[in-house]
This record gives structure tokens, C-alpha cells and sequence, in this order.
């Protein structure tokens, strides 16, 4: 189980973008990277035209940052916090803070 998902609030712990605070957009496992809003904005030259229409000139957009970079933030007791994993009766899992002792799953 992924320790950080889709929607979290993250914190950066290193790198140039370090102790912002941003939304996740997308999680690579292969790659165990993430996309986070607004955070280690890349510039792109691209070129007009494509199927689509694409305008071309330079594209501001966010590059992915290594997951071990990265440290949930907990929604109920706003700390930056490590996470574990708990079986409930049904036998399904759910990640817990570890500071509050709360689910993180609603």
C-alpha cells in the first residue's frame, strides 16, 4: 500500500522546493515519483501544431518529485506525519497517522 496517493496534502522535505506545501496530481509507481500542484515547475519549448491544435512556445508546468522527497501531511491534526497500515474486521486496509492515530480514508 502507497504510502502517499492521489489528493494527499504533501509536504517537501528536500530539494529546492523544500517545506512547501502542495496537492498530489498524479503517483508513477514504476517510477515512485509524484506530481504535486504547483511544485518543481519545469519550462517546455514546444512546438505548434499536432492533432490537437497545441499552441506552441514555452509551457510552465509541474515535473514529477521523488516519493521519498515527500511526507503526507495529515488532514485532521495538520502535521506532516509517517503513516501505517491497519486491517479492520472486513479485512480491508486503511492508512493511520501516526502523531493523531486517525484513518486517513473516509
Amino acid at each position: 500500500m502507497a504510502h502517499i496517493r492521489k489528493n494527499d496534502k504533501v509536504k517537501v522535505l528536500a530539494g529546492k522546493e523544500k517545506g512547501r506545501q502542495g496537492k498530489v496530481l498524479r503517483v508513477f509507481k514504476e517510477k515512485d515519483t509524484a506530481l504535486v500542484e504547483r511544485l518543481n515547475m519545469v519550462k517546455r519549448h514546444t512546438k505548434a501544431g499536432g492533432r490537437a491544435g497545441q499552441q506552441g512556445g514555452i509551457i510552465e508546468k509541474e515535473a514529477p518529485l521523488r516519493m521519498c522527497k515527500l511526507m503526507l501531511v495529515c488532514p485532521k491534526c495538520s502535521k506532516p506525519t509517517r503513516t501505517g497500515v491497519e486491517v479492520l474486521e472486513d479485512g480491508s486496509r486503511v492508512r493511520y497517522c501516526k502523531k493523531c492515530s486517525e484513518h486517513l480514508e473516509s
